[in-house]
């Protein structure tokens, strides 16, 4: 297991030293969710007066969700990085090499949910101008902790959808297919109580909701803590189904060669 580890994190330096080298597409996965807090959050400024927000800011209520949603896009794209390792013979290479195949998947997902806590914190220090709060530090700690979670999640899936397509293009078909629907099947934009009882219901299922309640509930008043360590357990005991469905994919994939 150390071994495993020591092996990943080899394999995360690796992959940050080539994002390093590129930060530009840190910055353009946070086009959109500038776009987001900076505009949708004064355009849509007076909804809070709606009941059910817990909050008289809806920059306030809207900066988690934010977080949320880049991280889970970041996860959900994170497969990319993969398909251009096997067509560049990269992964192949590496197999023949004493690296334990896990820590080559392993560390794909903790570098997306690594990724993922750079932009957030970005996120965050924008929305401070803008009147967020953000929770204090305890909540800035939970909203990064759910947006990492949520990222290496998806990773886990992104990446074992990879290994079994290989190409980009269904990648792509795959990631807009599940995107849109899982965003909003949550109260990502709204509150939870606004939300038709039929949606409410499949959102509890939706693990993107469950980063939204965990990232939100720290700025709310009243905060409900005992949701918010559940909703991080169901987080963790995502992230390790879809990396243990990641780990099974690389397997058939290496059953190919």
């Amino acid at each position: 297991m150390t071994e495993t580890l020591t092996q990943s994190w080899y394999m995360v330096g690796r992959q940050t030293r080539n994002l390093l080298r590129e930060p530009i597409w840190i910055a353009m996965m946070l086009v959109q969710p500038m776009f987001w807090l900076l505009l949708y959050s004064q355009l849509f400024e007076r909804i809070v007066d709606l009941p059910g927000f817990g909050t008289t800011s809806y920059v306030d209520f809207l900066a988690p969700a934010v977080v949320v949603m880049t991280a889970f896009f970041q996860g959900t794209w994170s497969g990319m990085g993969m398909i251009q390792d096997l067509d560049r013979g990269v992964i192949e290479r590496f197999l023949a090499t004493p690296a334990r195949r896990t820590s080559l998947v392993l560390s794909q997902v903790i570098r997306s949910g690594i990724t993922s806590l750079i932009q957030g914190v970005i996120i965050l220090v924008v929305a401070l101008p803008l009147g967020a709060t953000n929770g204090g530090p305890l909540g800035w700690l939970v909203i990064l902790l759910a947006g990492g979670l949520i990222s290496a999640g998806f990773a886990g899936i992104s990446q074992g959808l990879a290994l079994l397509t290989r190409k980009e293009a269904s990648m792509i078909a795959i990631a807009n297919f599940i995107g849109l629907p899982l965003i909003f099947f949550s109260s990502m934009l709204i509150a939870r109580s606004l939300i038709p009882d039929w949606m409410r219901t499949l959102s509890s299922f939706n693990p993107v909701e469950w980063a939204v309640i965990s990232a939100r509930e720290p700025v709310l008043s009243g905060t409900d803590w005992s949701d918010v360590g559940m909703y991080l357990v169901l987080l963790v005991a995502f992230t390790a189904a879809t990396t243990a469905f990641a780990t099974w994919a690389f397997r058939a994939y290496q059953r190919t060669l």
